[in-house]
């Protein structure tokens, strides 16, 4: 491992030492509406994040309307009924509406409503399938559920850190994330799989052991096209990092990127499949 690649991990360390411990502690032993709080929070600042990675590459996002869209979205996944109807009505009127005030630029009109919908559909679906988690019934294992994606992206992403610096030789995604490598990967999903039996161990018993090891791979599959997706976008704006809210970490949306693919994979399993 490069020197600079420990000195990215101390600071990577400092940071989750002091973070996780309250993160944890809001999500996991805090009432369900305080972490759906915490989540949107979340999406909120990953929200804004996007919206200037977009303004770099030269889209202007419908920020008012963007907020609100994401908003609904977020409600309507998070608390199926939450909401009079659907959100995605709404959604498409309010962005088309917001498009035609800047029709005096017709060239900007449509790339703005476009990079607008991509925004509340990312952070705004995606991160109220995290919150459901929390929320759905049984809620007493929401917490559990919780700590199972959280367990899975962790360890994917720890195992992939160390097994890529360490064997890593064939690129993943070269043209999007150089660093990553297939047998950076192959470490991930077995973190992932670890991850998920761990919490199961712990105490999510009602979850099959079949059913978790197919849960921290597919999880941990996704949550590293997140992490892709989110490259891809930062390197279309040309940045490193979505921000730089956390030492070591980034933005918000670097910490979020993994867990907002990841999360619907959970959430689908839990709404259709769980026993």
């Amino acid at each position: 491992m490069r020197q600079g690649g420990f000195s990215d991990l101390g600071r990577r360390v400092a940071t989750a030492a002091v973070a996780l411990p309250l993160l944890l502690a809001g999500l996991l032993l805090g009432p369900p509406l305080l972490a759906v709080a915490i989540v949107a929070a979340a999406a909120l600042l990953g929200t804004a994040e996007l919206f200037a990675l977009l303004a770099k590459g030269g889209i202007a996002p419908l920020r008012a309307t963007g907020f609100v869209v994401m908003a609904a979205v977020f409600v309507d996944v998070a608390r199926p009924g939450g909401l009079p109807g659907s959100a995605w009505p709404f959604a498409a009127v309010a962005l088309l509406a917001s498009m035609l005030l800047r029709s005096r630029d017709i060239a900007l009109a449509v790339p703005s409503g476009a990079g607008t919908l991509l925004a509340a559909a990312y952070l705004g679906g995606l991160g109220g399938s995290i919150a459901a988690l929390r929320v759905l019934d049984p809620v007493t294992e929401g917490a559990w559920r919780m700590l199972l994606l959280l367990a899975i992206v962790m360890g994917a992403d720890t195992a992939a850190f160390f097994v890529g610096s360490a064997v890593g030789r064939h690129k993943l995604a070269p043209a999007v994330s150089p660093g990553k490598t297939v047998e950076g990967l192959a470490g991930g999903l077995v973190g992932g799989v670890l991850g998920a039996l761990a919490v199961r161990w712990a105490g999510l018993r009602s979850l099959p052991v079949d059913h978790a090891v197919w849960l921290g791979l597919g999880a941990a599959a996704l949550g590293t096209a997140g992490d892709l997706a989110e490259s891809l976008i930062k390197r279309w704006a040309g940045v490193k990092d979505s921000g730089a809210l956390f030492p070591g970490h980034g933005g918000m949306l670097d910490r979020l990127d993994s867990l907002l693919f990841a999360g619907p994979v959970l959430y689908y399993y839990f709404v259709f499949f769980a026993r």
